[in-house]
């Protein structure tokens, strides 16, 4: 009789065990989406959408900052042997022939050769103005993606939240949990996605101005060395 009841008990567990494998699943991340429902899958898209926008321009603005940044360590000097020789043309065709912001700075300032050194020191660092506004093109989309996309995410948290408290009330008692999860499912991944590409929009962002700022650094100095090439004594 003792044996009997152990028996069953085993064959009971196995049954059990068996099914608890047969309704265990795992859960992709697409249908992690698609569980989020139609406002959850409408704010994944468009975080989605911002993503991208901000890839485009880390790499569109990377490149461009990297080429801006390779300077000739000759062009400079140069530049001086033409000046202090008085090859005033020479080093316009010299900076003609570089493509780079340091080159536009210093054709600036030798156009402006003969005329008070105040006056080629205003136009150096209006030139530069601008060239560090060619620089910085876009990048401050970056800084709006990475504040605005976590807060499009806690609005889908909202959203989720308030389908679930919404299911709760009209549920006359009885709590389905699978409608109930459908709001919490909207709620995590959004707040999750919102984080994950806010994330990635502030680490680009202050990539991007910390490589924008050496280039500036760069331009500013070539541009006093310029400047005191002209200022030295005949």
């Amino acid at each position: 009789m003792i044996s009997t009841i152990i028996q069953d008990a085993v064959q009971d567990g196995a049954e059990l065990m068996t099914d608890g494998e047969s309704v265990e699943k795992t859960l992709s991340i697409i249908e992690l989406i698609k569980s989020g429902g139609l406002a959850g899958q409408l704010i994944i898209l468009l975080l989605f959408i911002l993503l991208i926008v901000a890839s485009y321009i880390y790499f569109e603005r990377l490149f461009a900052i990297k080429a801006a940044s390779k300077v000739d360590p000759n062009f400079m000097n140069q530049i001086k042997d033409h000046v202090s020789n008085g090859k005033i043309e020479s080093a316009k065709v010299l900076c003609a022939q570089v493509n780079s912001p340091v080159s536009r700075l210093i054709s600036k300032g030798i156009s402006r050769i003969g005329r008070p050194l105040e006056d080629i020191n205003t136009a150096i660092e209006n030139a530069g103005r601008l060239e560090v506004y060619g620089l910085e093109k876009n990048v401050s989309v970056l800084a709006t993606i990475s504040g605005a996309a976590p807060m499009i995410g806690f609005l889908g948290t909202v959203i989720g939240m308030i389908l679930s408290i919404f299911e709760i009330a009209n549920s006359g008692g009885s709590i389905d949990i699978k409608t109930l999860a459908d709001g919490l499912y909207t709620a995590m991944t959004t707040t999750v996605a919102g984080l994950i590409v806010g994330i990635v929009g502030y680490i680009a962002y202050n990539h991007l101005v910390g490589r924008t700022n050496k280039v500036i650094h760069q331009m500013e100095a070539n541009s006093v060395e310029f400047l005191d090439l002209l200022n030295e004594p005949i």
